[in-house]
């Protein structure tokens, strides 16, 4: 098999395309997340704190000196980075624990009995068969 051969069936592998489309779709997710906490939560919240934009909080360690910029630590920027992350962590636990219940529910259905082997419906051939010699009157046994 050439190379590019091998590519083509990897490339169209599910695997590959599932990754694909879980990539595209949690970068989606991500911004509709990313958008919530910047644009929903924060606001609010730092209300709460005394009005204060978590964006903005910053602890400068080095003033600005003519063309060199100041050197600043944006622990803001990091704790609405934390709040985006546990948001995110509980949405993914929320999918998760509603797929696990409904494979749970699927396992938990009734499931027919298995079919019985020949060896068992031998054995319930000779149980009725012995029965109905009982029932009909056979006393010849000791």
């Amino acid at each position: 098999m050439s190379f590019l051969g091998e590519f083509k069936a990897f490339a169209v592998r599910g695997n590959v395309i599932d990754l694909a489309v879980g990539l595209v779709i949690g970068s989606a997710f991500g911004k509709i997340v990313s958008s919530l906490v910047a644009d929903i939560i924060s606001p609010p919240l730092g209300i709460l704190i005394g009005g204060v934009d978590f964006s903005n909080l910053s602890l400068t360690l080095r003033q600005a000196a003519g063309d060199t910029p100041a050197v600043t630590l944006n622990y803001g920027l990091f704790i609405q980075t934390i709040i985006s992350f546990i948001i995110v962590a509980f949405a993914i636990f929320v999918v998760v624990r509603a797929i696990n219940s409904l494979k749970r529910k699927e396992a938990e259905a009734p499931s027919a009995p298995p079919a019985p082997s020949k060896e068992e419906l031998l054995l319930t051939e000779i149980r009725d068969a012995l029965r109905q010699q009982n029932a009909a009157g056979r006393t010849d046994q000791p």
